[in-house]
């Protein structure tokens, strides 16, 4: 089988019994055979255990006991999702040989779910220190061009999604990690609401910041895997208990009638992008309006101070975390982490409390911002993807990040590719929704996609031409 396929489509296929969960495995392994040596996406391959979940899939859907959308579907887990018995390790060294006794609550409900399990995916090391050289394992690569980034810290699941290794897979994102690699690696993520998706069993990097989520090629498919992965975890202290919507019931309804907000000094003046990316805004824009929808602009307070806010937070809640660590075994950590990190030990009492203080007005601005519109357009990232070995080691204090005000306010944000820029990389625009109305986001997202003809251009020939 050479065909790349979506979610969506694969798993209709396998329900009429016209595809074998185990044929779409091994596609799928054999890919990973091909070119990972070049991407380096996954950490971990559990080629064994993906062909034993297909093999079960199969069994189950011809006896006519399929679990659902998700029967059969080859996924990947970011390697900071505990696994039970396989190894996790955050892609750092001081967890080389971490073997976890109990799944993450995600990993658990989409193995119940029927999911394929391909392996554990590449990340910035703990979710934040990247890409880094000097680790057990190398950096996840581009798969539309080996030599540029993936962004992070979701960077496998991002390589691995584009490249057909898996059909979807988890990220994690604490002030961009998984709306980042979806956009330089051209596929769609999601960062739900906070509270939305259990974070039990995932390793923390900021607890009052981080979410989990899913990654896949298409909006659609973002949709299929939060319906496995969200709802109420007792484990997870900030697990929201409210009933969950079906993400797909109003999928192809269109944006007609929806009020959309496009917050241009974010990507225009505060953090400009690329022109690619900027038309790619712009076209996204004008395509909202042609279907139906009412677009105006919006206005919020300047990037940096979102961005100053949550880099205080998530860097001082991140020191905690690790502090007996750095004061142990500094330099097991890679340069980028334990440079980055540090700075989180002179981070004052104050500042952090402040921060805090500035959080809650941010919120309540963009609560109020919102009031008048159903979903709001920026930018999620900034221009195409660098070459990986010129991403700068302070990259993130550079300019202020196009994500960071969604992970401080923790509203639902997505990423969708909006086309290609220079060197035929993706771009991309960030949709954002009101807290738990994902359905309108993805609502909006698809409408998108399928009046766009982005999804039909895999990075094919990059992978061929790769050595």
């Amino acid at each position: 089988m050479d065909e790349f396929l979506t979610i969506a489509a694969a798993s209709k296929l396998i329900a009429d019994k016209k595809l074998s969960p185990v044929e779409l495995t091994q596609a799928c392994i054999e890919r990973v055979k091909q070119q990972d040596a070049t991407l380096h996406a996954f950490i971990l391959p559990t080629h064994e255990r993906a062909m034993a979940d297909a093999r079960a899939a199969e069994a189950r859907i011809m006896a006519g006991q399929s679990r659902g959308a998700l029967d059969g579907i080859p996924i990947g887990h970011k390697d900071i999702y505990n696994t039970a018995g396989i190894r996790t390790t955050g892609h750092s060294r001081l967890l080389e040989h971490n073997v976890p006794d109990r799944d993450a609550t995600v990993v658990r409900k989409w193995a119940e779910a029927g999911t394929v399990m391909m392996g554990k995916l590449s990340t910035h090391e703990f979710a934040m220190g990247g890409p880094s050289f000097d680790l057990p394992w190398p950096p996840a690569r581009n798969p539309w061009n080996p030599e540029h980034f993936t962004a992070g810290s979701s960077s496998g699941t991002g390589a691995a999604v584009a490249a057909g290794f898996i059909l979807g897979g988890t990220g994690s994102d604490t002030g961009g990690s998984i709306r980042g690699p979806a956009a330089l690696c051209g596929i769609a993520g999601i960062k739900p609401t906070y509270g939305l998706v259990s974070r039990a069993g995932v390793l923390p990097l900021s607890f009052s910041m981080d979410h989990a989520g899913p990654m896949a090629w298409t909006v659609e498919d973002c949709a299929l895997l939060l319906q496995s992965m969200a709802g109420h975890d007792a484990a997870d202290p900030a697990s929201a208990d409210r009933s969950l919507p079906n993400f797909t019931a109003d999928i192809a309804k269109g944006v007609k009638g929806l009020r959309i907000g496009v917050v241009r000094h974010f990507f225009e003046t505060d953090n400009p992008v690329s022109p690619a990316t900027l038309q790619g805004i712009n076209h996204a824009v004008d395509v909202f309006e042609h279907l139906g929808a009412d677009v105006r602009d919006a206005t919020l307070s300047p990037l940096a101070e979102y961005h100053a806010c949550g880099s205080i937070i998530l860097t001082s809640e991140a020191y905690a975390i690790h502090e007996p660590w750095l004061k142990t075994r500094f330099n097991d950590y890679g340069e980028l982490f334990r440079d980055r990190l540090a700075f989180g030990g002179f981070i004052r009492a104050t500042d952090y409390v402040q921060a805090l203080r500035r959080r809650r007005t941010l919120c309540e601005e963009l609560k109020t911002a919102m009031a008048g519109f159903d979903i709001l357009v920026s930018a999620s990232q900034a221009a195409e993807a660098p070459l990986i070995t010129e991403v700068p080691k302070w990259a993130t204090m550079e300019k202020p990040s196009l994500t960071m005000p969604f992970n401080l306010t923790g509203y639902p944000a997505m990423s969708v590719c909006s086309g290609f820029g220079a060197g035929d990389l993706p771009i991309c625009v960030q949709l954002i929704a009101k807290p738990f109305d994902e359905s309108t986001l993805f609502k909006a997202g698809h409408a998108y996609e399928t009046a766009m003809s982005t999804r039909e251009r895999r990075p094919t020939l990059a992978l061929q031409e790769a050595v």
